[in-house]
């Protein structure tokens, strides 16, 4: 199987701050790839550069398309980033806020993307969103609220439903259950395993919580200031811990 993503030796500094150290991985179709550390170990700036929202200092991405043709996300234009953006991938933001239209409804937020792919019809594209509000959990008869009505976890699982109305291939997803209660968290965490599996997705999820990586992600890389110090199959890497940093992460997550 060829890989979807392939990330070779990337790097980004900041001044004589190193965020990204000559970081390299693939990401297969439907694989979920888990990225987890300590604030400032570089995880959120690897994923941002992936999103062509930071520039790197060296380094090369490849994306393999629906067309099946493999682009330079380096030399990528933007007017055509932009169109992958809205179309094949999506960025799940730890607020969802920074995710979401405030001032329009529900159901706009999501016909928006639908728009951005070519779609005119406007009952097909409010079905579509009504369609898309079920599969988050959201009742239809929210369709036309304004997301500020929504609680925050309403809020998550709308941009959700927002990003996923395109059929991307990849999501990438920065602290996806950051700031939500742990009862909130636990249903979230649910319906994206249930998502992930349903839709094929292939996702990159960078967070902190070992619990949600051990729950979502096939794989995993351990950052520790800008390297990936660890990686392998998720199980394998928190059950076994090689590094002394992922052990010290894996002993904090079982102190009573």
């Amino acid at each position: 199987m060829q890989p979807l993503l392939t990330i070779t030796t990337i790097s980004k500094a900041y001044g004589s701050l190193t965020a990204c150290d000559r970081i390299s991985f693939d990401l297969y179709p439907g694989q979920v790839l888990g990225i987890i550390g300590e604030s400032g170990s570089g995880k959120s700036t690897l994923l941002r550069a992936i999103a062509g929202q930071v520039s790197l200092d060296a380094g090369d991405m490849a994306y393999r398309d629906r067309q099946d043709h493999w682009l330079d996300l380096r030399t990528l234009p933007e007017p055509q980033r932009r169109r992958l953006m809205r179309s094949e991938w999506g960025f799940v933001q730890q607020n969802p806020r920074d995710g979401l239209r405030m001032r329009v409804t529900a159901g706009a937020n999501i016909g928006e993307r639908l728009l951005d792919v070519g779609a005119r019809h406007y009952g097909d594209i409010r079905r579509e969103a009504a369609h898309w509000l079920d599969q988050v959990e959201i009742p239809e008869a929210r369709l036309d609220d304004l997301p500020s009505t929504f609680s925050g976890g309403m809020q998550q699982r709308l941009q959700l439903a927002r990003i996923l109305v395109t059929r991307p291939r990849l999501v990438l997803m920065d602290e996806p259950t950051g700031g939500l209660d742990v009862s909130v968290q636990a249903r979230l965490l649910d319906l994206l395993r249930s998502l992930v599996h349903t839709l094929h997705l292939s996702v990159i999820l960078v967070t902190h919580d070992i619990g949600v990586v051990r729950l979502l992600a096939d794989r995993l890389l351990v950052m520790q200031q800008g390297q990936v110090v660890e990686s392998g199959l998720t199980d394998q890497v928190l059950d076994d811990p090689q590094h002394p940093y992922t052990q010290q992460l894996v002993s904090a997550t079982l102190v009573p």
